[in-house]
């Protein structure tokens, strides 16, 4: 089994998106000792954003990377990025990758009876981290674009795993991270093992 790992928060060592996202994999080595992971830090090693160049594959260099990244997306039954939200949405250096997996002919294709998913089959597990309370929100444009974009692209099986408030106050951190910790122990491994 192949899992892909992504971070996409501009902290470090204080990120609690990279805290959450690493004990997601942790739990996973658990259940599968022979996972193959593969980790992918897009604030330190950010992909390019599209641009006409990119699409014209004028960058041999740029090109190679893109097939790569999406080869690596293609390839995982399982996916875990952590995503902060940023301003109500995800980082930019995350919406680049995924302009780099969300593409026509390979991860989704149009129809004359609309547009259909090639690249189903796999789990996705989202560790997502807010300031403040968003779930539900009509302002939430993180949630609810990750889960739009993933299904456009055939992936069904999505999950989240959510500390929120945690600008609150550092007791609201603590205690978000603890909830969000606890969840990810009830992560059953059978949507992933088939």
């Amino acid at each position: 089994m192949k899992l892909l790992h992504l971070d996409s928060s501009a902290f470090n060592d204080n990120s609690a998106t990279r805290e959450l996202s690493s004990a997601v994999v942790a739990h996973w080595r658990a259940l599968h000792p022979d996972l193959e992971v593969e980790y992918r830090d897009l604030d330190r090693e950010p992909i390019p954003h599209l641009t006409g160049q990119s699409l014209a594959k004028a960058n041999e260099a740029e090109a190679a990377d893109a097939e790569r990244t999406l080869q690596q997306f293609l390839a995982a039954d399982v996916v875990v990025i952590g995503v902060p939200m940023y301003n109500f949405s995800v980082p930019s250096t995350l919406k680049a990758w995924i302009d780099r997996v969300a593409v026509a002919g390979r991860t989704f294709r149009y129809t004359e009876n609309g547009p259909v998913g090639l690249a189903g089959g796999k789990r996705v597990i989202i560790a997502s981290v807010r300031g403040g309370l968003y779930t539900g929100s009509p302002i939430d444009f993180q949630e609810p674009y990750l889960r739009h974009v993933l299904e456009f692209m055939g992936v069904q099986d999505i999950e989240f795993v959510r500390a929120e408030g945690i600008a609150y106050s550092p007791q609201h951190r603590v205690d978000a991270l603890a909830q969000a910790h606890e969840s990810i122990k009830q992560i059953a491994p059978v949507a992933a093992a088939a």
